[in-house]
């Protein structure tokens, strides 16, 4: 029986998981020995789209390698080993942490040889990590094969290279034309794309320049291959231990319960919602300060904060709210998960938003536990143990959870970036867990705001970076009926569900309400993760998905 090539990328899932399972349970590994070829062979037979030219024996894939440095600490690509790590007490050594700004971690560069790596969100986390190195790996060997002849032999384009990159090193000029001549030799690019991505690394926040990286790739490769200097990576032994004991999010809902409790709102309605760390307070708080009096002109408050315009609003707003209910709780956990809390009895006005009464006896006054975005597996974690009763004194004192709102980045299926979806179910890869949900939020909500809206099942995949258009298109054009793909909404639903059927926790009838908006189609060529941000394109869904949430719970 011939397998199709859907068919034969859900193994190559299933056998990059069941490998790194494996690698993590046995502690350490060489990227390039025979424990991670499995993984460089699987992800190979995947070629997942974010990765672009992978299989390619020869072109560098430019626009994956900049997504993944930007999420990976400064200067990986010169390190020869690799430790992923729990919270070990690093934070408070000399050693500065390297923390990249797409994916908030602290990292620790030990030496020129040595890098650490914080992993506190789960297992979501370590598996996206060792996909991305994974990628590293197989980029940094194409890399070497193209700096030697077929009798193994330095070229002329890799020796010059070098030359430049020390020169960069000590500050010195260089020709940067010649020096993406030669670079594009070594990387399979023709010279217009190289200079074009030598550009956009120079842009980037978190990446050394392309030539550093590529020259420190391919020397760990060549020095890996000639003088059999191993690359290697490997697990703390606290990490392995504490793995799926929901450690950090314990402390990070702990933190929460234990302030609602200082405020005496515990026992009051509470509304929790994940999303972002502006959208909710600027929405609530834009009337209250600015007397916004249509959702248009809330959409214009944030437009003006978002591109930083003179004179903008969102210091100020910020301000106003610390005075009037609003709780900011950055984390302290490690879960980099911030979180805020909304008293909406100290606001000024009566109105929750434009034409929307808050209730006039205080008891009955929402509370807001505003979560930043969970990342896979984690969102379970920290949901899981947010909804258990908070204990104090021996005592076990439920949460009032009304209603749990998730906005949330998807990829999208049909359709283009900045457009919604609202799911039905979620139905999570690789496994026979579905989570077919009533949600509150119908799309009919969003119609006649300019952006396509598009509502049936979304799957929860186990990580962004693997997923490949043979298995997407099925879940699309079969009766599964899929409009996206994220990580978190099954894990979301799961703690939902056996907190308020199971384990009763919580009341049964807590209203859902989920919404998500398109940071990319993995379909399109060219707008995947790796294209880029959305920008000023992410306002208006970010805007109009929070706007909605609490117009349909309070209006």
């Amino acid at each position: 029986m011939i397998r199709t090539r859907a068919q034969e990328s859900r193994a190559a899932i299933e056998r990059l998981y069941i490998t790194m399972r494996h690698l993590f349970t046995r502690g350490s590994y060489k990227p390039m020995g025979v424990s991670g070829e499995s993984l460089v062979q699987a992800l190979m037979v995947l070629s997942p789209e974010i990765y672009g030219t992978i299989t390619d024996t020869e072109k560098v894939e430019l626009d994956g390698l900049l997504y993944v440095m930007e999420r990976l600490p400064k200067g990986i690509e010169e390190c020869r080993f690799v430790r992923l790590i729990s919270r070990e007490g690093y934070e408070t050594s000399h050693l500065t942490p390297l923390v990249p700004p797409k994916r908030k971690r602290n990292c620790y560069r030990l030496d020129e040889q040595v890098m650490y790596v914080e992993m506190t969100r789960g297992r979501s986390d370590i598996y996206d990590i060792l996909t991305h190195l994974t990628f590293l790996y197989i980029e940094s060997n194409k890399i070497y094969r193209n700096s030697t002849d077929p009798k193994g032999k330095i070229s002329l384009n890799w020796t010059m290279l070098e030359e430049v990159v020390h020169k960069e090193a000590r500050g010195e000029e260089f020709d940067k034309e010649a020096a993406s001549a030669y670079l594009s030799h070594l990387i399979g690019r023709t010279y217009e794309e190289t200079v074009r991505a030598v550009d956009k690394f120079g842009k980037s926040n978190n990446s050394n320049s392309l030539f550093s990286i590529v020259y420190n790739m391919g020397k760990l490769a060549l020095e890996e291959a000639k003088h059999h200097l191993d690359r290697e990576i490997s697990f703390s032994a606290t990490l392995r231990e504490r793995i799926g004991h929901h450690v950090y999010g314990e402390l990070w809902a702990k933190r929460i319960k234990s302030t609602l409790d200082e405020l005496n709102l515990i026992k009051r309605p509470i509304h929790i919602i994940s999303a972002n760390l502006h959208s909710v307070l600027n929405t609530i708080y834009a009337p209250q300060k600015l007397g916004s009096k249509t959702y248009e002109e809330i959409e214009q408050v944030a437009m003006d904060i978002s591109v930083k315009s003179k004179g903008n609003h969102g210091k100020a707003i910020y301000e106003y709210a610390l005075k009037h209910g609003f709780v900011d709780l950055p984390d302290e956990s490690g879960t980099n998960i911030g979180a805020q809390i909304i008293d909406t009895a100290k606001l000024e006005k009566s109105e929750l938003l434009p034409g929307i009464l808050l209730p006039e006896e205080e008891d009955k006054k929402p509370v807001f536990v505003v979560m930043d975005y969970a990342f896979g597996e984690q969102a379970y974690e920290c949901f899981d143990e947010l909804l258990k009763p908070y204990k104090k004194d021996g005592k076990a004192i439920p949460l009032n959870v009304v209603s749990t709102s998730i906005m949330g980045k998807a990829g999208i299926l049909y359709g283009g970036k900045g457009d919604l979806m609202i799911p039905d179910a979620h139905v999570f890869e690789g496994t026979a867990d579905n989570y077919p949900f009533k949600n509150e939020l119908k799309k009919s909500d969003f119609e006649g705001f300019g952006l396509g809206v598009y509502s049936g099942s979304m799957v929860t995949v186990l990580g962004t970076s693997l997923q490949n258009k043979d298995i997407l298109s099925y879940f699309m054009e079969s009766s599964w009926n899929a409009i996206g793909l994220e990580m978190e909404g099954a894990h979301y639903q799961k703690a939902i569900q056996s907190a308020s059927k199971i384990r009763k926790s919580i009341r049964s009838n807590v209203k859902v309400l989920y919404a998500y908006y398109a940071s990319d189609n993995p379909l399109e060529t060219g707008s995947t993760l790796a294209s880029g941000a959305l920008g000023m394109d992410g306002v208006r869904p970010t805007y109009l998905i929070t706007f909605k949430i609490l117009e349909k719970l309070f209006k």
